[in-house]
């Protein structure tokens, strides 16, 4: 899924002019003609996501300045590029001033355009990273701070904000590295606890003889080694949220010891001689399956209830697909300014092949490869060469070629966002063969995948995009690329092995 550009102009010739340039760029629009309808668009609950914003400075009624001064009222940080017929140096300062990120001069060029909205949301990017790592930090994530857009997230994200307004026990589950712990912080921050402690706890990660210790606490000379007292984790959350990562690998003891502290609010000490009373949020994850962990005899089934009270089941990479080119974004702009690379995008090439993996090890795995791209790549931008050990990996199932068959050559699009997948027409494209080689006319459904394929390679494996071109929903669209065998896009297969 493409950036989203919100283009605010009440001149209908110069709206559409900027609207395909943009297109051409890579990136999908919103469009709008007035000031009004753009701050609606920004701050409605129901709108789309927007990435960035190309405001006219001059219109009736709320002009640019007006919708620059109501974004800055709202909070909002999306970056904003404006447009002026006259290059006079006090509507820019102005501009700037208020909080514009760039400004262009009526009419303007393509490849300024480019440039200046790469620039913006290369900036963008790194700014919210920066803002990311320093709310974790701090203790004051929340759900604003997560990357995603795909419709698989939304039950997932709305829910986790309910629950985040109460102290209802929380059980996320998920894949190792779809970012369960950031789901937790998320819910801590946004809830009534946020200045109170988040306290995270690796159960798989204890030594069988320490759980008790390292949860509990423990007195002074209880047990051989210990020289002194320690409060343990339950104490030090107290007012907060304990986040128990990985929590079906306690062991049989400590999981009765848990559920007692559960039932009862209060905590004991190793060694020590009374319970101390405990006030504490619990936010559990693990990667398996609890409730099979419990049917197995590994996990007690009355701490399973206690725990299991709100469920949260996070999607893997490879079943919200659409959220791959932002977070490829976001994590190119963190490592290229910590490693001090100029390196403004990703090719499309490289984006369209990254978009279709499996991704085994979820964003985890997705953030070292770009990590070990920046590092290693000799150039400004990031192509396929500079993923070494993802560029060989196949699409499961059968492989989507990475080009259009064509009867004759296809002229390349002149220009091509450097961080987005393109979406730029192709002038000459081959002919649908009709007939077999025997000169039988060819079944509907060979046909139909031939189409569903081209349109894949055409549109970079840009799903959304896909669906709307071929005039069919989502859901039909996955469905029938499972039916022809090419599993692995986020379908609805996909998702409920999750």
């Amino acid at each position: 899924m493409a950036a989203s550009i919100l283009i605010a102009d009440d001149d209908a010739v110069a709206r559409r002019l900027v609207e395909n340039m943009v297109q051409k760029c890579g990136y999908e629009t919103v469009v709008v003609d007035s000031g009004d309808a753009a701050i609606a668009a920004l701050t409605a609950p129901d709108a789309p996501a927007i990435d960035g914003v190309i405001l006219d400075l001059v219109m009736p009624g709320l002009d640019g300045m007006g919708v620059l001064a109501k974004m800055r009222e709202a909070g909002l940080s999306v970056p904003v590029i404006v447009q002026t017929a006259h290059g006079g140096i006090d509507n820019v300062i102005s501009a700037m001033r208020a909080g514009a990120a760039d400004f262009v001069v009526k009419p303007v060029g393509l490849e300024r355009l480019q440039v200046s909205l790469r620039n913006a949301l290369n900036a963008s990017a790194l700014k919210g990273e920066l803002q990311r790592i320093r709310h974790s930090r701090e203790g004051r994530l929340t759900f604003s701070d997560i990357i995603t857009r795909a419709e698989a997230m939304a039950g997932v994200m709305r829910a986790a904000q309910k629950a985040a307004n109460s102290a209802i026990p929380v059980l996320i589950e998920g894949e190792s590295g779809v970012g369960k712990e950031m789901f937790a912080r998320a819910i801590h921050g946004s809830g009534e606890r946020k200045a109170k402690p988040f306290v995270a706890v690796n159960c798989g990660a204890i030594p069988d003889n320490l759980v008790e210790s390292i949860l509990f606490g423990h007195e002074k000379g209880a047990f051989t080694g210990a020289t002194e007292r320690h409060m343990g984790k339950f104490v030090e959350a107290h007012g907060g949220t304990l986040f128990l990562d990985e929590v079906s690998e306690l062991p049989l003891t400590a999981q009765v010891k848990l559920l007692r502290a559960l039932q009862e609010g209060a905590v004991e000490a190793v060694g020590g001689r009374k319970p101390v009373k405990v006030d504490v949020r619990i936010v559990s994850a693990t990667n398996r399956r609890l409730l099979e962990r419990v049917k197995q005899g590994h996990f007690r089934e009355d701490l399973f209830y206690r725990l299991h009270v709100l469920p949260l089941t996070i999607p893997s990479l490879r079943a919200r697909r659409e959220d791959i080119p932002h977070l490829l974004r976001h994590f190119l702009a963190r490592f290229a300014a910590e490693e001090n690379r100029q390196i403004t995008g990703i090719s499309g090439e490289a984006m369209a092949h990254l978009a279709q993996l499996d991704w085994p090890g979820n964003i985890r795995q997705l953030e070292n490869a770009v990590y070990r791209a920046v590092v290693m790549s000799e150039g400004d931008q990031l192509g396929l060469s500079d993923f070494p050990l993802l560029a060989s990996q196949q699409y499961s199932g059968a492989e989507i070629p990475t080009a259009p068959l064509m009867l004759e050559p296809a002229a390349t699009p002149s220009v091509v966002s450097s961080n987005e997948i393109p979406i730029a027409p192709l002038p000459a494209v081959g002919t649908l063969a009709m007939l077999t080689p025997t000169g039988d006319v060819r079944a509907l459904e060979d046909m139909e995948n031939e189409i569903i394929r081209f349109a894949i390679s055409h549109y970079r494996g840009q799903m959304s995009e896909v669906a709307r071109r071929l005039k069919i929903g989502r859901s039909t669209l996955y469905r029938k690329l499972d039916e022809a065998g090419v599993p692995g896009h986020g379908g609805k297969s996909g998702e409920e092995t999750h």
